[in-house]
């Protein structure tokens, strides 16, 4: 694993919240910061309502983007992961699997049965991540430019 590989890794695990980007049928992109879950590095895994202005342009628009940072960063401190990803709602038939996936290991007030989701007014998305890329900051990149610049990695 080379250094960037771990530096991505270690934003992902330090963080709880994303930004899930989306686009609306009239092609508008759209925001949300969400609480996830990542399993293996691939798999990336929220709850939401489905009738959020994010979750329907989901279920018309699988293709995503996110990012995850740690908003609480000084400037010219921080780190990012940006991903793009494929997603949905997690089948019926799929989601016990992806339960106990998703919540292993979480704090017991985050975690969810496909039972205990019966009573709530949100369910599980997935995202099955397709490429990622972090942040390097210009003054470390080390090409002189001074830019800031995303640098695919394999997570």
């Amino acid at each position: 694993m080379t250094d960037l590989e771990e530096l991505a890794r270690t934003t992902l695990a330090r963080n709880r919240f994303m930004v899930l980007g989306t686009v609306d049928p009239s092609g508008r992109p759209r925001v949300s910061p969400v609480w996830f879950s990542l399993v293996d590095h691939r798999e990336v895994y929220w709850l939401s309502s489905p009738g959020a202005h994010h979750s329907r342009n989901v279920q018309d628009r699988p293709e995503v983007s996110i990012v995850v940072f740690d908003s609480s960063a000084a400037p010219h401190t921080g780190q990012a992961v940006y991903l793009e990803a494929t997603a949905g709602r997690v089948p019926e038939d799929e989601l016990a699997g992806a339960c106990a996936r998703a919540f292993e290991g979480v704090e017991p007030e985050l975690s969810f049965t496909p039972e205990s989701l019966r009573d709530q007014p949100f369910v599980l998305y997935q995202a099955r991540i397709t490429a990622a890329e972090t942040h390097v900051r210009g003054r470390d990149f080390g090409d002189g430019s001074g830019c800031d610049q995303r640098v695919p990695v394999r997570l």
